[in-house]
């Protein structure tokens, strides 16, 4: 999947991943998509409640070696 932006959250704890995010994705025009990727295993839960709540699209998610993946499209 291609993203406009790739932020790097790894290694960070919440909520440094979701305030990364917030920052980041503000920076893009609406429907441009953001790649973030964490290692903290609360992203998950952080980031499907931070889109529904900003109106964001959560378009992908994935995880590989640790590594979680988000693809969110900003409304």
């Amino acid at each position: 999947m291609q993203a406009d932006l790739v932020v790097d959250a790894k290694g960070l704890s919440c909520p440094m991943p979701i305030v990364k995010a917030k920052k980041s994705i503000d920076t893009l025009s609406s429907g441009q998509v953001m790649q973030l990727e964490a290692t903290d295993k609360g992203a998950v839960n952080d980031f499907q409640a931070w889109v529904k709540q900003t109106g964001n699209e959560m378009v992908h998610m994935d995880e590989e070696n640790g590594v979680y993946r988000f693809f969110v499209k900003k409304a």
